[in-house]
């Protein structure tokens, strides 16, 4: 899916809908996430379509260690050779010396998501392990975006603007699937973090926001965030 000029969505109804995209900033391919599937075959055919190859991969960035968001990164990085970048709370998931933390197991709106947060806290689904090569943190550039520390859905949970595009890319903070929200609750393990972060990605001029789970906002991305906030003075 073109979202806008050189930012390209990759959608998946595993894992939630979970998205991962693609930017191309002229000097190469960024990718951010990605996906369910081992062998990242969506992905690969998403870079054939726009004419790229695996090689023209220049960075491989995770907004955070779910296994939704984890799973062709390992072959991404065969094919392509290119560094990973993460927080370095979540490298130790990524590389699998270490299971993601727990959610709640309460269900919580959506309802839909309650699958997933069993799937999750049951470890019921493995990734290819792969190291980080790189640890990132607020206010660092990668390629086109700057590095933006988001924590609450998970401690090392990161998002990132492409300020020249107007373009947040959320990860779990925005989720437009199944409906839109500031984020799942049942997944959120620091809710006072959550909503901090929220706010201060609201404060963007964006006007692309990449969601982690559902389809990205093509315009308006912040004015939805900002009509949204009220909703984070009900979460406890």
């Amino acid at each position: 899916m073109d979202v806008a000029p050189g930012i390209y969505s990759l959608g998946n109804r595993q894992g939630g809908h979970v998205h991962a995209y693609l930017l191309d900033d002229g000097q190469g391919i960024t990718v951010i996430d990605s996906l369910m599937a081992a062998d990242a075959h969506l992905i690969l055919a998403e870079l054939a379509r726009i004419g790229r190859a695996p090689t023209d991969i220049k960075h491989l960035i995770m907004t955070h260690a779910h296994r939704s968001h984890l799973g062709g990164l390992a072959r991404l990085k065969e094919l392509s050779g290119a560094p990973i970048y993460a927080h370095e709370w979540e490298a130790d998931i990524i590389a699998a010396d270490r299971v993601a933390q727990p959610v709640s197991s309460r269900p919580w709106r959506p309802v839909r998501t309650y699958p997933l947060q069993l799937a999750l806290n049951l470890n019921l689904s493995k990734h290819p392990p792969v190291r980080v090569d790189e640890y990132v943190h607020e206010g660092d550039r990668i390629g086109p975006l700057t590095v933006l520390f988001a924590p609450g859905h998970s401690p090392g949970h990161l998002a990132f603007y492409w300020p020249e595009r107007r373009a947040l890319i959320a990860g779990d903070a925005v989720c437009t699937w199944p409906v839109f929200m500031l984020g799942w609750r049942g997944f959120m393990l620091n809710v006072r973090q959550h909503k901090a972060s929220v706010r201060r990605l609201a404060k963007l001029d964006s006007e692309i926001v990449c969601s982690g789970h559902g389809d990205p906002l093509a315009a308006g991305g912040a004015s939805r965030i900002r009509a949204a906030l009220p909703e984070l003075d009900r979460l406890a």
